[in-house]
């Protein structure tokens, strides 16, 4: 009797020693994760590249879900993320700055400019592949209008007659952006000759010879119109320095 005893109350104590081992674990468990998530929660944000979308709207496509303000957790997840469902947004990265602390890097589409169709605006990139359609105009993206095309599919090409059409808005863009000038639209006729649209003046371009020269000149006149309407035009201008250009006010 006394060894059936002292063998129950020796699988008793290990039982409960065991329970205690456990115990210690969860309570090591639940004290590591309350230490992860309180100290390692997100109060401070930083927003970069970031241009469709305001600071608190990307913040709210972070933030979600229960660990999403756990600045460890946010590092892994958006680690060069690839972002889809969201217009204009290619990818977002999140950097930890410090345990409360991180930088959110927006990775916005490149955009060459849009098209206006059925009632939508039609971004396209540098190619003339269609990246949005959207029911927002973006601002500080030109407007291209003269193009001919009967639909369009996204991802893909607008099926213009003219591929060609797009080097030529990516060289002007890029020009326009190395002398700080924003155009409001560019108008390609049937001979693809370009008119530059600058508020009410109308900048009669020509075709794309002496491209710099003629943007040195544009950033120098521009000034001078301010609140006029009217039409400038530069399509004979040959570089050189006896040309006078002409501005013809609106009748």
């Amino acid at each position: 009797m006394y060894r059936r005893y002292g063998r129950k109350a020796g699988r008793g104590r290990k039982r409960a020693v065991r329970i205690l081992l456990v115990l210690a674990a969860a309570a090591l468990l639940l004290g590591g994760l309350y230490y992860f998530l309180r100290t390692r929660t997100v109060t401070t944000v930083y927003v970069e590249g970031n241009v469709h979308y305001t600071q608190e709207e990307i913040e709210e496509m972070v933030f979600n879900g229960p660990l999403a303000r756990n600045s460890l957790y946010l590092s892994l997840v958006y680690k060069d993320k690839q972002i889809t469902g969201v217009p204009f947004i290619a990818s977002m990265d999140v950097e930890v700055l410090a345990p409360d602390t991180v930088r959110i890097r927006v990775y916005e589409k490149s955009l060459a400019g849009y098209v206006e169709y059925l009632g939508q605006y039609i971004y396209f990139d540098k190619d003339g592949t269609v990246v949005e359609s959207s029911g927002v105009k973006t601002m500080g993206v030109p407007q291209i209008t003269g193009l001919s095309f009967d639909h369009m599919v996204l991802n893909e090409p607008l099926p213009v007659e003219d591929s060609e059409v797009f080097y030529r808005i990516l060289t002007l863009t890029q020009a326009l952006t190395k002398y700080g000038l924003t155009v409001d639209r560019i108008y390609f006729d049937d001979s693809e000759k370009m008119t530059l649209y600058f508020g009410d003046v109308k900048i009669a371009f020509g075709t794309d010879g002496l491209l710099d020269e003629k943007m040195g000149l544009i950033q120098s006149l521009l000034p001078e119109l301010e609140g006029k309407a009217g039409t400038l035009s530069l399509e004979n201008y040959d570089g050189g320095s006896n040309f006078r250009p002409i501005f013809k006010p609106d009748a």
